[in-house]
């Protein structure tokens, strides 16, 4: 039975965000881990409404904003994958963890 760790990262700040997927893929490369990915997702664009007052009739200009996406897989070495999720991220970075459980082909419950 092998576990497959999905780490979603989220982040406005896109080269705080790259260089922390760069550590995670250095990391996993050096201890010899099967990583897939870095996917990146397409960007969201944000568009939130500020208003001068709450009547909502005198608004400021809308504030922009853009999150950036990637994900990625750590196939098998469960305690690489643990430290890597267990770790301080930067405020700025929204880190998501799924661990997956996956059979073998061939293999079934006992």
């Amino acid at each position: 039975m092998t576990f497959v760790t999905q780490l979603r990262l989220r982040s406005g700040d896109r080269e705080t965000l790259d260089r922390v997927v760069e550590d995670i893929r250095s990391t996993a490369e050096r201890k010899g881990a099967e990583l897939k990915g870095p996917h990146s997702r397409p960007p969201d664009r944000l568009r939130v409404p500020q208003y001068k007052s709450l009547d909502a009739v005198a608004e400021y200009p809308a504030w922009d904003y853009t999150v950036y996406g990637r994900d990625l897989e750590i196939v098998g070495h469960d305690d690489l994958a643990r430290r890597i999720a267990s770790r301080e991220f930067p405020p700025s970075i929204h880190v998501e963890v799924e661990v997956e459980r996956v059979d073998q082909v061939g293999t079934r419950d006992r």
